[in-house]
């Protein structure tokens, strides 16, 4: 019996070398797919993460508005979040010292960012932005600034001068008793201090810290309001307590602070020397805390 076998073909050099090159393409071809597919998925992949479920709104809302109750004695503007990388999300503040109304400050723009697991970094301001302002935050509650010690200073001033300072209640007030004594005096306050801590920064709300709250229209807080206030409080949780001590905050103290509504002082950006003259004698007023006072730039 005779086997069949096809003739072998004869050994072709060139149609092999081609054979080879196809080979070795087709090859390349499918590791660069497959290198590429890691790539996409490496970097892709914890970036869809990080911007998952509306976490870069929560992080301006949470982080960005922590910093300005982090920086009392600054305006802070948060801008357009966010910049996204695999490792990390951040966005940019900018800030300028608080200073009386038509007094010129510089502007300076600041990064905060929180990594892939959600942790806030590092912080700039804070308890290194030592203003006068601050400091007069951090007497709250002190003995320092007595009535007469005020007056003296108060006299040796212009009355003319636009003032920044810190009025502090001789009792705290809650909402109505705040919104009477407004209406009252016709006082402004651009921001409440909702805390006695003294030797540290208190807990103060102002008029732009957070912009999607609830808000009054009536004169607790000149239309900011203590509603305004328990608002961002309320989406907070246990889990954000980690971030928020970073801005030496702490998820108890703001909600404490919140459900008590008590303003223990107020921020005075408007009002002249003379002004303060007057009010210091108020009986309701355990003393003010002179933090600035300058010409009105925008007077003729």
């Amino acid at each position: 019996m005779t086997d069949d076998f096809p003739e072998m073909p004869d050994f072709d050099p060139k149609l092999t070398r081609k054979a080879v090159r196809r080979g070795l393409l087709r090859t390349t071809a499918n590791v660069l797919a497959v290198l590429l597919a890691l790539a996409l998925v490496t970097v892709a992949g914890p970036m869809l993460l990080q911007t998952r479920d509306g976490r870069e709104q929560r992080m301006t809302d949470v982080l960005g508005t922590a910093f300005k109750v982090y920086n009392p004695a600054y305006r802070v503007v948060t801008n357009d979040c966010c910049e996204v990388t695999p490792l990390s999300m951040s966005f940019t503040v900018t800030a300028e010292p608080l200073r009386p109304i038509g007094a010129v400050s510089p502007v300076s723009t600041y990064t905060i960012s929180q990594s892939l697991f959600g942790r806030v970094g590092h912080l700039p301001l804070g308890r290194n932005a030592n203003t006068r302002l601050s400091q007069s935050l951090y007497d709250v509650g002190t003995e320092l600034a007595r009535k007469e010690d005020v007056r003296k200073v108060l006299n040796r001033l212009d009355g003319d001068l636009r003032a920044l300072a810190v009025v502090e209640f001789a009792a705290p007030l809650d909402a109505a008793g705040l919104k009477d004594w407004l209406g009252r005096t016709g006082r402004c306050a651009q921001s409440v201090v909702y805390e006695r801590r003294p030797g540290s920064l208190p807990i103060t709300w102002g008029s732009i810290t957070w912009d999607r709250g609830t808000f009054t229209e009536d004169k607790e807080g000149c239309g900011v309001g203590l509603a305004n206030f328990r608002s961002w409080v309320a989406q907070l949780g246990r889990d954000d307590d980690p971030n928020l001590r970073r801005f030496d905050l702490t998820f108890d103290r703001l909600r404490q602070a919140s459900l008590k509504g008590l303003a223990y002082a107020y921020v005075d950006e408007t009002s002249t020397v003379e002004a303060l003259r007057e009010l210091i004698d108020d009986p309701s007023v355990r003393t003010i805390r002179l933090a600035d006072a300058a010409l009105d730039l925008d007077r003729p």
